[in-house]
């Protein structure tokens, strides 16, 4: 059914690459659609449009600030996954999920491997979408750093329900043997986690966090 979108190498054809490009319009167009949707106001929703917008392209730019590269996908970035959490802790998870799934499109044109069509979805769709449930922990005290945590946890889960279905073939002969059955698990998580510590440690500090709320204020103002 999709085999018009993907070469023989398991990367994007042109075909492809369009197909992505329109849903991630779509899916923004959703996005900012469902944000200004309580309020009757034109201008907060093009506030709310452009921060969204401004964390997806975030995202994106830092995700090519790869200080780790693991050797079958997956990176330590520059706090890429943050900025999709912050417009979930802003606008809501319903917003988060769709801005997330909107970035997950653009990191699989950034970089496409196709095994089967639920395996994208693990990997690229679910897993960049989980990142929105950061928005359930908006209204909690601590909501930021509960809900980056159960939002990076929530897209492990999903890079590791694709690497039990598709990559345990790609475990190094080396690996542990004892540990084998864990393998997606550890492999996904140790990059994951590496960038989740770094973050939460980032945005623990006074000036940064005391900057992000005055963000917030800025971004949720009418």
């Amino acid at each position: 059914m999709f085999d018009f979108m993907i070469n023989a190498e398991g990367g994007l054809t042109a075909a492809g690459y369009v197909v992505c490009i329109i849903g991630i319009i779509v899916l923004f167009l959703a996005g900012a659609f469902l944000t200004g949707k309580k309020s009757g106001k034109k201008s907060v929703s093009a506030k709310q449009t452009a921060f969204c917008g401004m964390g997806i392209a975030l995202a994106f730019l830092t995700s090519y600030i790869k200080l780790i590269h693991m050797p079958f996908g997956g990176t330590v970035t520059l706090f890429s996954m943050l900025f999709i959490v912050l417009v979930a802790y802003w606008y809501g998870a319903k917003t988060g999920i769709l801005v997330g799934l909107a970035y997950g499109i653009l990191q699989f044109i950034q970089e496409p491997y196709v095994l089967s069509f639920f395996q994208v979805c693990c990997d690229y769709i679910l897993a960049f979408a989980a990142l929105g449930a950061a928005g359930f922990f908006r209204n909690q005290k601590h909501g930021l750093v509960k809900g980056y945590l159960v939002a990076i946890l929530l897209r492990g889960a999903f890079h590791s329900l694709g690497g039990y279905l598709y990559w345990m073939d790609y475990m190094p002969d080396n690996f542990p043997q004892v540990l084998a059955s864990l393998y997606p698990i550890i492999y996904n998580y140790s990059y994951i986690l590496v960038e989740g510590a770094m973050t939460v440690l980032f945005i623990s500090i006074p000036a940064v966090s005391k900057a992000l709320n005055q963000v917030k204020r800025i971004a949720l103002e009418n």
